[in-house]
């Protein structure tokens, strides 16, 4: 997004990512927080296999922030990592802890912001 960029935020309720063939690639969004990368994460896999079947679903790009006290309670990180290895330049992720006392790995440094 850029300055003046006209965004959708939802908040709760059902999740869920239902592109068709065809459709124009959009530009994704995702925050999670703790176990609220659950839906999230299905997402990333919904669009990964999508683009596996080639079906006509043209992927856009999906930026995901993913919040958690800290990096050893970050679910499906290294499944994430692999998505973003996979896909790279399409699916990015940047991981934040809050409460991280313990070095981070060298795999997740990159991708982490925190205290």
């Amino acid at each position: 997004c850029t300055l003046d960029s006209e965004v959708a935020l939802r908040v709760g309720g059902d999740f869920f990512f239902d592109p068709q063939p065809g459709d124009s690639p959009v530009e994704l969004v995702l925050i999670a927080g703790g176990v609220g990368i659950n839906p999230l994460f299905s997402i990333l896999l919904h669009i990964a296999d999508l683009h596996g079947y080639r079906n006509g679903y043209k992927m856009g790009t999906v930026k995901l922030y993913y919040s958690a006290k800290n990096t050893s309670e970050l679910l499906f990180k290294k499944n994430i990592l692999g998505l973003m290895n996979a896909f790279p330049g399409k699916i990015t992720c940047r991981f934040h802890v809050t409460q991280q006392s313990s070095r981070i790995c060298k795999e997740l440094q990159p991708h982490v912001t925190g205290k």
